[in-house]
């Protein structure tokens, strides 16, 4: 039989519960972030613990404390004169619905698993009422002295389910901080909108991302255009440790899911890495606004962009070519025809030659690289764009901007061929696209000038969502950031920070000091759409068990035609 472990002796919808823990629970054994549940009358309240606390009955004991040594006298005052206080923050009820719930229910079309959730602890709950249950928002609070217990492994598959569901693209990202059962996201809601891994440096927002991803492309719940700024993602990576180790990109776990694109391609050869292609970028793919996104790496003014607009409507889309060919003689001939500022134009030609220094810029391109990667992304396989010695802010900013808005325009004319034809076989893939240094892109002064301030206000209209790696939140965007769907947050200590994690968040406040208690490894507070409520994780490893898990051949010292052909078996064992 469960052991309660304290009782609800008041509180508040908007501020949420105070438990009084029973004699025999130590206060120790209550830690931020556990997943409690409390047992009314008519409801059972899901809970996540958010402060700790001492309380005593009276304030002499305070001026007169006990001898530490008298464990008679402290056994004495233990849970009637001195007691621990706990916080609870209600995120989800369960509530009998026995008309609604009997006339839905049909076992045949798998309504089971929607609104059936009647497992384990939570079935005593459904024979007490004789009724079906559901999982709804919090909209009161349980009746004094409702006791409180913890939650059990079927509490957790009853709210987050289980990976191995045939009816839903579950992924497990992770467990609860004091429980070994699985905490699942669904894929299916976490590609509908943008969303977020957030922490600051080394708390391991990389292995996150490469969990999240690793998930996405294993369910093949969305097709993924990855921008790797530090080489982390599509080959093997650096392990952080005191030895050093190595950790499998993605390219080892699904060798025919995963097309490397390189920008530098000596520095992907020199790192092993297996047929990457090559990407070129030419002056003709530029336009004003990728100049205008990196106007401050360039040092460019504002007159500078002015006069480079004027150079696009008078010269066409080869205006840079044509701008860097140009003579002292030409550049005045042309100011004195089209009044454009003689001294911002030569200053915009002499900071645009730093382009040239970019291995990866060409005046012009045999073939249209984009659409290739288009083309990729098109037949279902997932790209990852990486940068090797090119990962400067003005290389990053510049080619992701550039393949990222081309790459919108496509989905764009799909999605409203879709909308035109409502023909599934015209539909869109859903496409997640991967970005680091989230906040150089999506900065207030900017984000309405940028594809990707586009692409998060849009909120999949076509197709199309961000997945944003970031250690500095507060310097997004707060209308993107309230837009942001699915929240993966390490630890973070600044207050702007954490503040604005929690932009748009219905009860954040509760939850601030569960995030500012986290552990700097491996340790996360996920929230949003995709899950049903905010949950504390012991994130999934990374390491030799996953990579069996998610379906990872032997790649060591393998010639390429036998990773091919072991790939081609792996598949049809995986049922890719």
């Amino acid at each position: 039989m469960d052991r309660p472990l304290g009782s609800v002796i008041q509180g508040s919808l908007s501020k949420g519960l105070e438990v009084r823990l029973h004699a025999d629970v130590s206060v120790e054994d209550m830690r931020v972030g556990k997943f409690l549940v409390v047992r009314g009358v008519r409801s059972h309240f899901f809970c996540m613990l958010t402060d700790v606390s001492l309380g005593t009955s009276s304030a002499r004991i305070l001026s007169n404390p006990p001898n530490p040594n008298d464990d008679f006298l402290l056994a004495v005052l233990a849970g009637s004169s001195t007691y621990g206080t706990i916080e609870l923050s209600p995120m989800l009820m369960l509530t009998a619905e026995r008309e609604k719930q009997q006339a839905i229910f049909d076992p045949k079309n798998g309504g089971i698993r929607e609104n059936k959730l009647a497992l384990g602890n939570l079935a005593s709950f459904e024979s007490q009422t004789g009724a079906d249950i559901e999982l709804l928002p919090v909209k009161t609070i349980p009746s004094h002295f409702s006791q409180v217990f913890d939650a059990k492994e079927t509490d957790f598959r009853a709210v987050f389910g289980w990976e191995d569901d045939p009816y839903r693209r579950n992924f497990a990202i992770g467990k609860p901080i004091d429980m070994d059962v699985a905490v699942c996201l669904d894929l299916d809601r976490f590609v509908e909108r943008s969303n977020g891994v957030f922490g600051k440096s080394g708390t391991g927002k990389s292995f996150l991302t490469r969990l999240l991803l690793s998930g996405i492309i294993r369910k093949q719940a969305a097709v993924n255009l990855i921008f790797d700024m530090h080489s982390e993602y599509g080959w093997e990576a650096v392990s952080e440790g005191k030895q050093f180790s190595t950790v499998k990109g993605l390219r080892q776990l699904f060798p025919d899911k995963i097309q490397i694109y390189t920008l530098d391609p000596e520095s992907t050869k020199r790192r092993g890495v297996r047929d990457a292609q090559e990407l070129f970028l030419s002056f003709d793919q530029i336009e004003v606004e990728d100049i205008a996104l990196v106007q401050r790496e360039l040092n460019l003014s504002e007159a500078s962009i002015e006069n480079a607009i004027i150079l696009r409507n008078e010269l066409g889309s080869g205006w840079i070519n044509k701008l860097l060919e140009m003579t002292n003689e030409d550049i005045q001939m042309f100011c004195e025809e089209k009044r454009g500022n003689k001294s911002s134009i030569m200053a915009l030609q002499r900071k645009l030659e730093r382009l040239n220094d970019l291995k990866y810029i060409r005046k012009r391109c045999p073939k249209n690289y984009v659409t290739e990667v288009l083309q990729c992304l098109d037949g279902g396989k997932n790209v990852v764009i990486e940068f090797g010695s090119h990962s400067d802010l003005l290389s990053y900013m510049l080619a992701a901007n550039v393949i990222t808005r081309r790459i919108h325009q496509a989905y764009v004319r799909k999605a409203e061929k879709f909308l035109q034809s409502k023909n599934p076989c015209d539909r869109p893939q859903p496409l997640v696209i991967t970005i680091e240094e989230a906040h150089r892109f999506l900065d207030p002064a900017i984000v309405r000038s940028t594809i990707f301030g586009t692409i998060a206000r849009e909120m999949r209209k076509y197709f199309v969502t961000l997945l944003i790696v970031d250690q500095r939140p507060s310097g997004i965007d707060a209308e993107v950031m309230s837009q942001v769907g699915t929240r993966i947050t390490a630890l973070l200590n600044d207050d702007k920070d954490i503040d604005a994690i929690f932009t748009g968040v219905s009860g954040g406040q509760s939850l601030r000091s569960v995030l500012a208690k986290l552990d700097s490894k491996q340790q996360a507070l996920v929230l949003g759409h995709a899950v049903p409520m905010p949950v504390v994780v012991q994130t999934r490893p990374y390491d030799e068990q996953f990579y069996r898990e998610i379906g990872d051949i032997d790649w060591q010292e393998m010639p390429d035609e036998q990773v091919f052909a072991e790939a081609e078996s792996a598949k049809m064992d995986l049922g890719f």
